[in-house]
């Protein structure tokens, strides 16, 4: 893949190793057919909390089963509620032992932690995978500009993608092949600014990120490649 595809790589790899850290945490489990009462009593017993079941129906593309099982993976190996950002590097950093993926992790943590607390509970977890195995292009879109722009102001600078790039060329550590320069985060960012960057004026908003990639074919065929993972 050549370097004006690595945004969508970074996507992927975002999408693919958030799923794998759910499994970590045993949160994604296969669903059984006779998935049912008990769970959805446990479910039915936090009505009084954000992640009562009517509500994660409302805001999720998952079905009642569906949440019902990923509840109980949550709830078996996350019984406090809760999973602050260190225990979600200390997870995520075993997929990378030959790099340090902690500054890349800080960042997916960030994308998922809504509402800014410092910990992910269980609606962090299956909003975000909603958006990603089921949302649509422009929601999947919307996510990945969230993760870019990591102060939030609604535009990603040069500096915040020179962070991004920096920490995945940091998290692959030495695999890649042939060995990067130094100097390719930051050829990589001002590409990704000649491409993204519509109006020159040193900033990427959300509707010309949204612009550039629907045009992309292979950034559209790529939206669709990770559904019906659960």
């Amino acid at each position: 893949m050549g370097i004006q595809g690595m945004e969508l790589c970074a996507v992927a790899v975002v999408i693919l190793l958030f799923i794998a850290v759910l499994k970590q945490f045993g949160i994604l489990e296969p669903i059984s057919v006779e998935d049912g009462g008990d769970a959805e009593l446990e479910l039915s017993s936090i009505r009084h909390q954000p992640e009562g079941l009517e509500q994660l129906l409302a805001q999720t593309k998952f079905t009642k089963k569906e949440l019902q099982s990923l509840y109980r993976g949550f709830k078996n190996e996350c019984p406090s509620g809760l999973v602050d950002e260190e225990t979600f590097k200390l997870i995520y950093s075993q997929f990378f032992p030959q790099g340090d993926a902690s500054t890349y992790a800080h960042f997916l943590f960030d994308a998922f932690d809504a509402d800014r607390n410092g910990a992910l509970c269980f609606q962090d977890f299956v909003v975000g995978l909603s958006i990603l195995l089921r949302g649509t292009v422009h929601q999947k879109l919307k996510w990945a500009f969230n993760l870019y722009d990591i102060n939030k102001d609604g535009y990603i600078t040069k500096e915040e993608m020179l962070e991004i790039m920096k920490s995945i060329y940091d998290m692959m550590g030495h695999c890649t092949h042939p060995t990067l320069r130094d100097s390719a985060p930051a050829e990589h960012v001002e590409l990704f600014f000649q491409k993204m960057d519509r109006n020159g004026d040193g900033v990427v908003t959300f509707e010309e990120f949204l612009e550039t990639c629907q045009k992309d074919k292979d950034i559209m065929s790529s939206m669709q490649i990770f559904e019906n993972v659960i």
